[in-house]
């Protein structure tokens, strides 16, 4: 055993795989999706910052709307899920993106579809809001959550294209 035995390991399935001469492509192109730029498949580190705003935000008005119960407790936390799951699932339905999503410059763009519908939003809000879900991609960058209801979250300002 050397190096680069573990090494693939510890890279992932998809260094390995590269290694051995498979092209498995970039995120996004089984999709029809550009590489970079405008429509393609957002990254991770954007997404995560989309949800913490969209969370803090929900924390913010649920302390708002609820003030009696202190910040930490249980009521509190499901309060705050709450105003989550319903801002989440109407901005989705409405705009495409949440607050969180249009600040990092978002979208939820449906699969085949002209827009979200509602039911779709709020399957897709109800699984992020289980968490696992959410953290198990395929390797166009879709979660089961997207998946699930045939969207993909996409980048709608242009990007820098990564050095060669």
């Amino acid at each position: 055993m050397d190096r680069r035995d573990i090494g693939s390991w510890v890279s992932g399935p998809r260094a390995a795989l590269e290694a051995s001469g498979i092209d498995l492509g970039y995120r996004g192109e089984r999709l029809g999706l550009p590489e970079y730029g405008i429509g393609s498949v957002a990254n991770f580190g954007r997404r995560g910052v989309a949800l913490f705003i969209d969370w803090i935000t929900s924390a913010l008005v649920a302390s708002l709307i609820f003030p009696e119960w202190p910040y930490g407790s249980q009521q509190s936390a499901f309060a705050t899920l709450g105003v989550f799951f319903v801002v989440k699932a109407i901005f989705t339905t409405l705009g495409g993106a949440s607050f969180g999503q249009r600040i990092m410059g978002l979208r939820v763009l449906p699969l085949g579809r002209t827009y979200t519908n509602p039911p779709r939003s709020m399957l897709r809000t109800f699984l992020i809001c289980l968490v696992i879900p959410a953290v198990i991609w395929d390797r166009d960058g879709r979660g089961l959550h997207d998946k699930a209801v045939g969207t993909v979250v996409v980048n709608t300002r242009p990007g820098r294209r990564r050095p060669e």
